[in-house]
């Protein structure tokens, strides 16, 4: 019995040379530059990590200061 997926994948895979990276076959996004250069970026995200760092902390503390309250040690 012919398995016609089986054949059709195999065709793929020969025309993309053998290269099994996903996005070739399922149709990767198109990502537009925001003309940010990379320094600038990587500033602007290291400073908003650094925020969210802060917030997880100040949630983390808060959530072991009500368990506490309610018996349980962490």
């Amino acid at each position: 019995m012919i398995n016609l997926p089986q054949i059709v994948a195999e065709i793929s895979y020969l025309y993309h040379s053998y290269v099994l990276t996903p996005g070739r076959y399922v149709g990767a996004e198109e990502v537009e530059d925001d003309d940010e250069a990379f320094e600038e970026k990587m500033l602007h995200l290291t400073k908003k990590l650094e925020q969210q760092f802060e917030e997880s902390a100040r949630l983390e503390a808060a959530i072991r200061e009500n368990l506490q309250g309610l018996g349980y040690d962490l």
